[in-house]
């Protein structure tokens, strides 16, 4: 096994930036990099890039776990100069990991994963880029497009305030009607004819994000595309992703 912490300069971001991977085999022992699979795993606000302790399930089935930092940007590309995380992720470190790793060469053989905003971040770029993310986990997601649309200038919630979600999403008035909205991406690529990610949706009952979750399941069936949904007893916590992250990774990979 080998753990990599790796920085390069993004055009994307402006500045270097730095990830860690874990891949299942050790370079040293001259084994090829080409066969390996690729799971991007998203940390949620407030939260940073950092294994998630299951680089045993990682070797078992041979995958690559690649591990940015969105920081609390949503993994969407904001208004200001050098804040294009969604194009960060989405194209530029896929590309730098399919040149100098081998990696992530098909979407058949591409993950990615999130909890929390990472959830959101992992729906948002799976089918922002469908011809790279075959697979897309979404655990406890922060699906909150509908709860901050239209909010004011001065406004602000439990997480954050009006300043944050404009920078992060855009225009508010009408952020539900973009591509900033899941719901939106999905129509757009089943009116294009586009195949769309396989999608595993979980949520803990005892979840303040439950409901958002319950929403973009009812859409996705009312849609007819295929996908899982799975309730549990479980909170927003890690006690709740440490259960499910297994059971993902069975689903891409097994």
């Amino acid at each position: 096994m080998a753990l990599y912490d790796i920085s390069f300069y993004s055009q994307s971001l402006i500045r270097p930036v730095s990830f860690q991977m874990f891949l299942p085999n050790d370079p040293r022992e001259g084994t090829d990099t080409g066969n390996i699979r690729t799971l991007f795993l998203l940390h949620g606000y407030t939260g940073a890039a950092g294994l998630w302790g299951h680089e045993q399930l990682a070797e078992q089935y041979r995958v690559a776990l690649v591990m940015p930092s969105g920081e609390n940007a949503f993994y969407l590309d904001g208004l200001s100069t050098g804040h294009k995380f969604a194009t960060f992720l989405g194209q530029e470190l896929v590309g730098y990991l399919r040149r100098t790793f081998g990696l992530a060469q098909t979407p058949e053989e591409t993950g990615i994963c999130g909890l929390s905003m990472g959830g959101f971040g992992a729906l948002h770029t799976g089918l922002a880029y469908p011809e790279t993310f075959g697979w897309i986990g979404a655990m406890s997601s922060a699906l909150i497009v509908h709860s901050i649309a239209h909010m004011k200038p001065g406004q602000s919630d439990s997480v954050a305030n009006y300043d944050y979600y404009h920078e992060c999403f855009g225009d508010l008035e009408t952020v539900e009607e973009r591509d900033t909205n899941p719901e939106v991406q999905i129509d757009a690529l089943k009116a294009a004819g586009r195949p769309l990610p396989q999608i595993y949706l979980c949520c803990g009952t005892e979840d303040f994000l439950l409901e958002h979750n319950r929403t973009l399941h009812r859409f996705l069936t009312d849609r007819d595309v295929p996908h899982v949904y799975r309730e549990s007893k479980g909170n927003h916590d890690g006690v709740f992703w440490n259960e499910y992250t297994p059971k993902i990774m069975e689903w891409m990979f097994g």
